[in-house]
């Protein structure tokens, strides 16, 4: 599997997961900078994506929304904050209603992205950051870290078929 580790750090409101990468660097920033690409792998394999707006500059917005089998979709953004590719993003990410509206009922958290190339490939983390102790323990019983791990998992297979 593509994960190598998934760290949650309670001290710090932190859950870091690791994944390695047989491709370049730049060849696994596509997967965040083109959004059909990110489509096919942002959601778990149960809930894939689905994105509507892509803007992948500091002060950019992404918009998106995952569908599960039943039809039921949970909608979510990012505000950019910072863009260095092929190497580093940094966003804020949270939840939404159907219009694209904050869900302020849902914790809001900071995500950052780094890639690091190394002789065999690009290591790949990504660490979330949790306003509270609280917000952790709401996100991590809802989930988010096997459906995280789940939807890198899915990563490999974009390197492994030609996309346009």
């Amino acid at each position: 599997m593509t994960v190598t580790s998934v760290e949650k750090d309670a001290e710090s409101l932190t859950m870091t997961i690791t994944a390695q990468f047989d491709a370049p660097a730049a060849r696994v920033w596509q997967v965040w900078e083109d959004p059909r690409q990110l489509e096919q792998w942002w959601g778990p394999p149960t809930y894939p994506a689905t994105v509507v707006e892509h803007d992948l500059t500091p002060g950019g917005s992404v918009t998106y929304f995952m569908t599960g089998t039943a039809g039921d979709t949970q909608h979510g953004w990012w505000r950019v904050s910072a863009v260095d590719a092929p190497r580093y993003l940094e966003f804020i990410d949270g939840f939404a209603d159907a219009d694209g509206n904050p869900n302020p009922d849902m914790p809001v958290m900071t995500t950052r992205v780094s890639l690091h190339a190394e002789s065999d490939g690009t290591r790949m983390q990504i660490t979330t950051t949790f306003p509270t102790a609280q917000a952790m323990e709401q996100l991590i019983a809802m989930g988010m870290d096997e459906g995280m791990a789940a939807a890198m998992g899915q990563i490999d297979s974009l390197f492994t078929t030609e996309t346009v």
